[in-house]
């Protein structure tokens, strides 16, 4: 700690990210990246722009991703805002939207950064418990609230909402924001984004850093209300008016223009998620239903932490959280057909 930090500085609890390890013949299930990269047509767009023209500043609007996003989604140009990843847009609906005079609410078992950001933006919140199942139960949100945010699918459990659930959440609370981060939404949930067109108080968040691959570029957005995304420009524009780089935009606009090699690499996402749930099924383990592109998982004759630990030994490194009523589950990213048996084998020998 430096005696130069401000108070707020010495008192914050910074969120974890997952671990980018460098070890040797590592197969790493960790980070909920995609194991089959990007499109090819986002590479070409991206090394396009690696040109005299960077020394230009990139469009400050990113107009012609939003177009494009717009065009995708099926809604205004005027409802959708693009920023450095889903993280960035979270931070920005977390100061222009989510700071009210009542509490935030979220689940107890979430995704860390909401409370993270609570506590930068000096925001009350108070956690919702999940059910004995794992899952979110909409009804437990009928009470006081300034806000309310849900990840859908949750993370790290990956059981999903229907829509029907988000709109019961949205009929019980039509005066405050609500948030729904859906960062694996590609993978087997239902997009909240059919609901805005009714619903001026929801902001759907979503990313192109895992189902498009994308997580090195930063590539983030958000589809709500046109005044909902005016607060998030009005934030944007009082840190950084120019939020995503010429490669970023570009690479973007490309990925969204190559539907095919979308659906394809999610479906092998999806395929071997199955995979890797019935292996893990037969060594053993209790998975949660999953809709995302990992699963959460427990051997009921094995603690977590020694599970993760007796893994990183054979230099398979799967994400392991200390936290009540989850510290003896694995969150395990679905790899490719190859990682998977690694993954399988290693945990077969330390089980025997």
């Amino acid at each position: 700690m430096s005696r130069f930090w401000s108070r707020l500085t010495g008192e914050l609890s910074p969120y974890v990210p997952g671990e980018q390890p460098r070890m040797a013949d590592l197969t790493k299930l960790n980070t909920n990246e995609s194991p089959y990269g990007p499109s090819p047509r986002a590479l070409a767009a991206i090394k396009g722009e690696a040109a005299e023209s960077l020394r230009l500043y990139p469009d400050p609007q990113s107009s012609a991703l939003r177009a494009a996003l717009a065009a995708y989604h099926g809604v205004a140009q005027e409802q959708v805002f693009a920023g450095n990843g889903s993280d960035e847009v979270l931070a920005h609906a977390f100061a222009a939207l989510l700071k009210q005079d009542a509490p935030l609410l979220f689940p107890d078992i979430t995704y860390s950064f909401y409370p993270v950001y609570c506590r930068l933006l000096g925001i009350a919140y108070e956690t919702v418990p999940l059910d004995g199942a794992m899952r979110i139960d909409v009804a437990s949100y009928r009470r006081e609230a300034g806000a309310i945010i849900l990840a859908n699918p949750n993370a790290p459990t990956g059981i999903a909402l229907s829509r029907g659930e988000i709109e019961t959440l949205l009929a019980d609370h039509p005066d405050i924001p609500v948030v729904i981060d859906e960062a694996y939404v590609d993978f087997g949930g239902e997009t909240a984004i059919p609901l805005v067109a009714t619903h001026p108080n929801l902001l759907v968040v979503q990313t192109m850093s895992k189902s498009r691959a994308l997580a090195g570029l930063r590539i983030g957005y958000a589809i709500g209300d046109a005044a909902l995304i005016e607060g998030l420009t009005r934030v944007k524009d009082s840190f950084n008016s120019y939020p995503l780089g010429r490669p970023a935009q570009a690479g973007a606009v490309a990925s969204l223009e190559d539907e095919a090699y979308f659906q394809e690499s999610r479906a092998r996402v999806i395929e071997g998620r199955g995979r890797l749930t019935a292996g893990l099924a037969g060594l053993g383990f209790e998975i949660l239903p999953s809709a995302a592109n990992f699963v959460f998982a427990r051997h009921p004759e094995r603690e977590g932490a020694g599970l993760a630990a007796a893994l990183r030994e054979r230099a398979v490194i799967v994400r392991h959280f200390a936290a009540p009523r989850i510290a003896d589950y694995l969150r395990i990213t679905v790899g490719t057909d190859e990682q998977v048996d690694r993954l399988l084998a290693a945990l077969s020998e330390i089980l025997r």
